[in-house]
Order: C-alpha cells, then sequence, then structure tokens
C-alpha cells in the first residue's frame, strides 16, 4: 500500500504583473490558506518521506508556507512535468517515485490533479469525497489516497481510495469562494 497526498497551490496574485504564468506568486489569501493547510496537517499527523512538486513559483511559495504551518520541511524534487500537466503525464510523476517512498507529497496544479484523482478513484457512487472533488478540486486543497499497489510504477486508474479531502475554506470559513 502506498499513500499518494495533493496538495494542489494556494491562490496566486492575479494583480501582479509578472511576464510569465509561471512566475506568479501568491496572493495574502493564498499564504494564508497554505500556512492554515500545514498546520491542519500537523495535527492530522500526516507524515511523507518524499515531495516531487512543479517549480513554478507560486508552488514553491505554497511550500514554504505550508511547511511553515506544518513546523517540518521536506526536500523537494522539483519536476517540471507538473507545471500544468495533464492525468497521464501525472501518472508517469508517480510511477517514477522512489520504490523506497512509502508517503508521498505532490503538490501542483488544476485541472490536472482534479483529473488525477477522479482517474485514481474509482466512480462506484459510494464516495461522497469523490463527488466533491469533481465539483472542484479548489486552490490549497489536500486529497489524501491510498494505492493499492506495492510499488509506485504500478500505479493505474482505479487502484486509489480517497481516503480525506480537506479545503481552507473547511478549516476557516473566511477562505471560502465567496469571500476576499
Amino acid at each position: 500500500m502506498k499513500r499518494l497526498t495533493l496538495l494542489r497551490h494556494a491562490k496566486s496574485d492575479w494583480d501582479d504583473p509578472v511576464a510569465r504564468d509561471f512566475d506568479r506568486p501568491l496572493n495574502q489569501r493564498g499564504e494564508k490558506a497554505a500556512r492554515l493547510m500545514g498546520q491542519f496537517a500537523a495535527r492530522q499527523s500526516m507524515r511523507f518521506d518524499q515531495l516531487v512538486a512543479s517549480p513554478a513559483e507560486r508552488v514553491v511559495q505554497t511550500l514554504d508556507a505550508f511547511f511553515t504551518g506544518y513546523g517540518e520541511t521536506l526536500e523537494a524534487r522539483w519536476d517540471r512535468r507538473i507545471y500544468l500537466a495533464s492525468s497521464a503525464t501525472l501518472f508517469d510523476v508517480v510511477r517514477d517515485l522512489p520504490e523506497t517512498a512509502e508517503a508521498a507529497l505532490m503538490s501542483g496544479h488544476n485541472p490536472g490533479f482534479e483529473e488525477l484523482i477522479l482517474d485514481l478513484v474509482p466512480d462506484d457512487g459510494d464516495s461522497a469525497l469523490r463527488d466533491d472533488v469533481e465539483v472542484k478540486f479548489p486552490t490549497a486543497s489536500l486529497a489524501v489516497m491510498e494505492l493499492a499497489i506495492d510499488r509506485w510504477s504500478d500505479a493505474r486508474p482505479g487502484v486509489a481510495t480517497l481516503k480525506s479531502f480537506t479545503r481552507p475554506r473547511d478549516l476557516d470559513p473566511a477562505l471560502g469562494p465567496e469571500t476576499r
């Protein structure tokens, strides 16, 4: 059994006049949400032995804030393939995780992350969490899945169970979509 946790980057600053989308930073609300999610992960005793992440600026800043809240830091393996990746590309990233890792954290972007979850977790009509992800996988959200595999290289559609799905607004309603 392997555990894969996905952390979508937090809310970015669309008002920042960067030349490239890749360089767009977080806004203050995003920093707060990422820190809150890190605190939540620490309270839930979430543990990770591998971190792979998109090198986009908003992901780098999300992880900085997340680990500030978490109270520990994990060295990232930056993988450019994650930036705006499709589910198929994200499957390749998962399959390339080191077999020694039991609990991986991946941080990146939508729509690929949402698609990856929906591909990994079978639609058996019995998962309210999966239904929630299908509606939207918001910024700074965390999804924890258990994959019924012994090796990451065996990752394929339908092998996961979605154990938890937490959005920033679940922890602080002020971070919901209706607020700024």
